[in-house]
């Protein structure tokens, strides 16, 4: 609320449907409300497709579309994710952290998929703790952290499905130091989420700790919507059924058919564009809420189809920010880039106060809304001026259901697009390799991954 006076804010009303003109014939039937894919500005760009290699992309489309639904039916590995909207169970994680009555902080110990899912959805709804995700290892940032936190008030998220990451567990050595060194109980204040063997879950076995289990078939980086990604969200007091509701939505809407279903309509046209030159993704949501979201698909994109040479680079941006930076790059730059703009189609909203200034009398009486508005189709436009390409993903609004209905899309697009791709979406062996690495380094076990640091080439210049 505004000091002195009553709040500002109102709800921008969704924008109007677009006219006849700029239809390019995408849309076969209208829905009141989901995500929306808009590839209107990837048909006449450099690179770009067509829509009749769209249509004859689409026999392939149908082909994976049935691919995945047996892979759903049969939850094997890495198709169990676009199951989670069933299979997840809300009640049950409610019922693990409610002894964590309204926490003051929530640290959650985790890397990878094992903590951006958490922070995508913590960002985009917020609750009243204070979270922070220890994803890192960076020594002096740990210290300053725990330092700053009240650990008494505090609850730990520990997550790892093997209990054996090295970056994870080190970093809950330190916390629970610190916490022991600060007088408090660290097993009244621990909350673990691992696999059904490990180190992690020995330790909760050991002494009682609540613990939920990460999904079987459920790669960590498809994990958002399970028990790795809702835990912070239930400490928040976050409506998991509505993330839920708005993930099996967008489930429903999968079809054989990339122009009936926004996902694949998404995944589709990405693939289309990678083979025609497009090697980067420029994810950029226009919402401050949805920032962590490019940080979310950043890993979803490359972790997911980075193989065998193919795949697309991921980058994140954030509107309108970015605009006064990056789009330089995108516009003007190489044609190598496809650039995703995401916005809700409704927010709160924040008037702009009447001025005399010169020059910018233009703006008063309008909203924030109206100018970041205008910024993401200006920057749409300009990009497709260029014959840069860009496509439009929407939801109605960034809550559970809009949020719910964007991380599922974009996985089932990912998954799509590895199919389209014919890689392995659900294996990470570059990733592992340098886990070996590192353990060996460390002196974990005999890596001959570790042997490859010895062997590094140099050309020192100081």
């Amino acid at each position: 609320m505004a000091p002195g006076g009553p709040s500002r804010r109102a709800a921008i009303p969704p924008p109007a449907a677009p006219g006849p003109g700029h239809d390019n014939g995408f849309t076969r039937r209208r829905r009141p409300s989901g995500m929306h894919v808009d590839l209107g500005n990837a048909l006449s760009t450099t690179p770009g497709v067509s829509r009749e290699a769209l249509e004859r992309l689409d026999d392939r489309v149908a082909d994976a579309h049935e691919r995945i639904e047996a892979g759903r039916a049969n939850a094997e590995h890495g198709y169990a994710a676009l199951n989670l909207p069933d299979t997840a169970d809300p009640d049950a994680i409610r019922a693990t952290v409610d002894r964590f009555e309204s926490p003051e902080t929530i640290l959650t110990v985790g890397i990878g998929g094992s903590a951006l899912g958490a922070a995508t959805i913590d960002r985009a709804l917020g609750g009243p703790a204070d979270t922070y995700y220890l994803d890192n290892v960076d020594p002096e940032w740990i210290d300053r952290l725990l330092a700053d936190v009240d650990l008494s008030e505090a609850v730990v998220n520990v997550v790892s499905r093997s209990g054996t990451t090295a970056e994870t567990l080190a970093n809950f050595l330190v916390v629970r130091e610190a916490m022991q060194s600060a007088g408090v109980d660290w097993t009244e204040r621990t909350l673990v989420t691992t696999g059904e063997s490990g180190n992690l879950r020995e330790l909760a076995d050991a002494h009682d700790l609540p613990a939920l289990d990460v999904p079987e078939g459920v790669p960590g980086r498809f994990s958002a919507l399970s028990t790795v990604g809702l835990a912070v969200a239930a400490l928040q007091g976050a409506d998991l059924e509505g993330l839920l509701a708005g993930a099996a939505a967008e489930a429903d809407r999968l079809a054989p058919s990339l122009f009936d279903a926004p996902a694949y309509a998404y995944g589709a046209v990405s693939y289309a564009l990678a083979a025609r030159g497009a090697a980067v993704n420029a994810m950029m949501p226009y919402d401050e809420s949805l920032e962590y979201f490019a940080e979310w698909f950043a890993q979803l994109w490359a972790e997911s189809l980075g193989k065998e040479g193919l795949g697309q680079t991921p980058a994140r941006a954030l509107g309108a920010t970015d605009q006064h930076s990056q789009l330089q790059l995108y516009r003007a730059g190489p044609h190598d880039k496809l650039v995703t703009l995401v916005r809700p189609r409704e927010r709160e909203d924040v008037t702009i106060p009447e001025t005399d200034l010169s020059g910018l009398s233009y703006l008063g009486g309008s909203s924030l809304g109206d100018l970041l508005g205008a910024e993401f189709e200006a920057t749409e436009a300009s990009l497709a001026a260029a014959g840069v390409p860009n496509v439009r993903i929407e939801i109605d609004r960034v809550d559970a259901r809009g949020v719910g209905e964007l991380l599922y899309g974009m996985e089932a697009a990912c998954v799509l697009y590895g199919e389209l791709a014919s890689v392995s979406t659900f294996v990470q062996p570059a990733v592992e390799w340098g886990k070996r690495a590192a353990r060996g380094l460390l002196g974990g076990g005999d890596f001959p991954e570790a042997d490859a640091v010895a062997e590094k080439d140099r050309l020192v210049v100081e």
